[in-house]
């Protein structure tokens, strides 16, 4: 009889408690898609490395299934997507919002601007996630840091550039911010997703393309199309990709959901870089061997860029109150950064490159 009991009271006590594990582990289903091709297994693998580790951190009761660029919404309308909750979340990159809020260019990364670690110290503990998430929270999103492809190269020309004069009437693939930087110095910036970026050298309606680094740029085939390729990558010393949500869906998530996609997210983040320095190597030597010329940008040319860089800034901090906000808390946390940089790991390189010459 005690046994009998012992197993009814315990079988009434799961069917008392099965609902309520069903209703703090709901089963939720998000898209998600990207600003990015799967032809660029880095960055969006990125996006399924989110979905992969959410959906092993929740036991499979929360799943997100990631569209690489164009198979749910054209590549740079993902916070439109989101804003209007046509889709829960976007994996994308701020820049490509400046027309909305050039503020959001700080999301990414700005020209002469932050390496992917002082990038990511301003972002958590600088106060850069505060006013990023200020930022978003206006077209109703919730961002989340999910990846950096480090330094990025100046860019792939059809012709040498020996002056800064030589960037007068280029036709140029540039994102964000960028692009007013060189139509300072005469060029006619275009923004193009990645898909479009090879047909459109090839067809001579572009002159030069600014995209990521060898392992990318080699798998868009821009070396065909492209012979000469600048570093280093003053112009992005790092890109760093985000993951979106619409601002209700989140606040819809239980908190152990929302969890899994940070830390879904900060793993996903350190893989991507990981990756790139990994690929990056072995792609420019491929690169190099195929027959592209690889040349440094002359000082001359660097210091055009940089002043134009500076007048661009400048000039928004001026008629922009959020961007000047934004610009004066970043550019502080930078001097900062350069001068641990020039003291520490900065002058220990410097003499590594210099003893690795000499022997």
């Amino acid at each position: 009889m005690h046994r009998r009991a012992l197993l009814s009271t315990s079988a009434a006590l799961a069917a008392v408690a099965a609902p309520a594990i069903a209703q703090t582990s709901p089963a939720v289903r998000w898209r998600m898609p990207s600003s990015v091709p799967k032809t660029l297994d880095t960055v969006f693998g990125g996006a399924v490395a989110i979905a992969e580790h959410v959906r092993r951190l929740t036991d499979g009761r929360f799943t997100i299934t990631p569209f690489a660029a164009g198979e749910l919404m054209p590549p740079l309308a993902i916070l439109d997507g989101v804003q209007g909750r046509s889709v829960e979340c976007g994996h994308t990159a701020g820049f490509y919002y400046v027309g909305k809020e050039p503020a959001l260019a700080f999301d990414t990364g700005i020209p002469f601007g932050m390496t992917p670690r002082q990038h990511s110290a301003w972002m958590l503990h600088g106060g850069g996630m505060d006013l990023m998430r200020g930022l978003y929270d206006r077209y109703d999103a919730v961002q989340i840091p999910c990846g950096n492809t480090g330094a990025q190269m100046g860019g792939w020309f059809r012709k040498e550039i020996k002056t800064a004069a030589d960037f007068k009437g280029l036709r140029m693939r540039v994102p964000g911010l960028l692009g007013k930087v060189y139509a300072k110095l005469g060029a006619t910036p275009q923004q193009l997703p990645a898909a479009d970026v090879y047909p459109a050298l090839e067809k001579g309606t572009l002159d030069a393309v600014e995209f990521v680094g060898p392992y990318d740029d080699e798998k868009l085939g821009i070396s065909k199309v492209a012979r000469y390729y600048y570093g280093p990558g003053v112009m992005e010393l790092g890109a760093s990709i985000c993951f979106i949500a619409n601002k209700k869906a989140w606040a819809e998530l239980p908190e152990a959901y929302r969890a899994a996609l940070e830390a879904a997210c900060a793993q996903a983040g350190a893989d991507m870089l990981a990756k790139y320095d990994a690929n990056n190597v072995p792609a420019l030597k491929r690169i190099i061997g195929a027959g592209a010329r690889l040349s440094y940008w002359p000082k001359p040319v660097m210091d055009a860029l940089h002043q134009a860089t500076r007048e661009v800034l400048e000039e928004e901090a001026k008629t922009n109150p959020t961007f000047a906000n934004v610009y004066g808390k970043w550019r502080a946390f930078l001097d900062d950064q350069l001068l641990w940089h020039s003291v520490n790991d900065g002058a220990a390189e410097q003499y590594m490159l210099a003893s690795r010459r000499k022997s």
